[in-house]
């Protein structure tokens, strides 16, 4: 093969390289744009979308569609397992932003190959990218807690998981590790157990006070206590995606929880409870407030179980917080099945 020819054979194949992942990028864009439009309904992040998509496809030059050889191409047949199914919409989402993420990075580096101002270009949009992935989880995280329903707050059990997995079997679709008396290494190593087993049923991981462990374990969010760091404190930690949630006992507390702009806020303790020793139950009266003050979800919470769910949803809530209900239930999946279809 001459000098010459074996240029045109290696340009030949970059262009083949580009018109791939120029399409698999557009690809990938394309399903993005379509849940931030019908699922989100953000006209914003679907035209940031468009416009990247109609971009990259201002970069798919004559000759790299021209290069294109379907037929002899043998990544046609590959697959993967993981390609076949997703967990949840989640998946979905993470999975198309890695996709144009892994586009571009190759554009980026075959473009400079061909034209250098293509592989800038990719460069530039990769970021961007990265940007919209926050974005879309941030949205996809707040969505996903306003549909949650039941909140299991745990507490320390010899079977945890076990405990923790039969509810999210039943359905339940928000987790806080709650745990104050282990060792931090102990409670780290749990939190990552937790958090990996709550991403497997779909179900959103908050964990308790800590904001280093949340981070540490890549959980969804925090809660902290009226005692616990600032709420722009626990924000820059962890991001502008994650859930900070805030515990709330009177008006005033709840006031401070709507400035702070917490995610959502915990209005309690309805009953009496040992999990809050010495603390006053705020009963039906603050509830009836918070459901007219709160700016976010609220979560009612405090000595709530099967017995008495009913009257608190008849009282004004719509999202239960429990512990005792589910932890130390005889059967934590009947019981949990029990108090989701109360709501």
């Amino acid at each position: 093969m001459s000098s010459e020819s074996s240029m045109d054979w290696v340009e030949t194949r970059c262009h083949r390289i580009l018109d791939a992942n120029l399409d698999r990028a557009r690809e990938g864009l394309r399903i993005l744009e379509e849940w931030c439009r019908f699922g989100l309904e953000r006209a914003d992040l679907s035209a940031t979308c468009k416009a990247l998509r109609q971009e990259v496809g201002s970069w798919h030059r004559p000759e790299f569609r021209q290069a294109r050889d379907t037929t002899h191409d043998p990544g046609t047949s590959l697959s993967h397992p993981q390609e076949r199914q997703r967990t949840d919409l989640n998946a979905v989402l993470l999975a198309n932003c890695a996709r144009v993420q892994e586009a571009l990075r190759v554009i980026e580096e075959y473009g400079k190959l061909i034209e250098g101002d293509l592989s800038d270009r990719a460069k530039a949009m990769r970021y961007q990218i990265y940007v919209l992935e926050s974005q879309l989880q941030s949205r996809d995280r707040l969505s996903r807690l306003r549909q949650a329903r039941l909140y299991l707050v745990t507490s320390p059990h010899p079977r945890l998981l076990e405990v923790v997995e039969a509810a999210l079997s039943a359905g339940l679709k928000l987790v806080q590790y709650r745990d104050k008396q282990q060792e931090d290494a102990t409670r780290l190593e749990t939190a990552c157990r937790l958090a990996e087993l709550c991403q497997r049923y779909g179900a959103l991981f908050l964990v308790n006070d800590r904001v280093d462990l949340a981070l540490a374990c890549g959980a969804d969010g925090v809660h902290l206590g009226q005692q616990d760091v600032p709420m722009d404190v626990a924000r820059r930690i962890l991001g502008p995606d994650r859930i900070v949630g805030r515990s709330t006992t009177s008006p005033e507390e709840l006031a401070r929880a709507n400035a702070e702009g917490a995610d959502y806020v915990g209005v309690g303790p309805i009953f009496a409870t040992p999990t809050k020793p010495g603390k006053a139950a705020a009963g039906f009266d603050y509830l009836g407030y918070a459901r007219q003050q709160a700016q976010q979800p609220f979560y009612a919470i405090g000595g709530i179980d099967v017995s008495n769910a009913a009257a608190v949803v008849a009282a004004g809530a719509d999202r239960l917080a429990v512990v005792r209900a589910i932890m130390e239930a005889p059967d934590p999946k009947a019981a949990t099945a029990e108090l989701l279809q109360m709501l």
